[in-house]
């Protein structure tokens, strides 16, 4: 069971908790960074299609291992242009569960290829 803790006074956010509490023992998935790019490699054209696809991959990840988005307990996005941030949040609508998991988010100078805009790992329990 995967419980999100906001505490008394904190400011409630769309897109995420401040804490994921696992309150018993649980299969635990690591989810390597997962990029914005298809089954054949191709990066997507933009920020919105590289988080659609990121995000998709991260999804494939958890259906693997018999989990889903509501598994999730901690994210960490790393975006290469701060100026994205509004458009990954659209485009990632949907794709994580409510309330949100844990989750940090980085603006970091590159990623693995310099056409690559996103990377998001994490952690899931089940």
């Amino acid at each position: 069971m995967i419980e999100m803790v906001t505490p008394e006074g904190f400011p409630s956010l769309p897109y995420l908790s401040p804490g994921a509490l696992v309150t018993a023992p649980q299969r635990t998935l690591y989810i390597s960074g997962q990029v914005g790019v298809d089954a054949t490699g191709q990066a997507g054209a933009g920020i919105a299609e590289q988080a659609r696809l990121a995000t998709a991959n991260v999804n494939a990840v958890l259906a693997a291992a018999g989990m889903g988005p509501g598994n999730l307990a901690k994210v960490t996005i790393y975006l290469t242009d701060e100026a994205d941030v509004p458009a990954f949040m659209e485009a990632a609508a949907g794709a994580l569960p409510s309330p949100p998991p844990a989750t940090t988010l980085l603006i970091v100078k590159g990623l693995a290829g310099p056409n690559l805009l996103v990377e998001i790992e994490a952690i899931a329990v089940d």
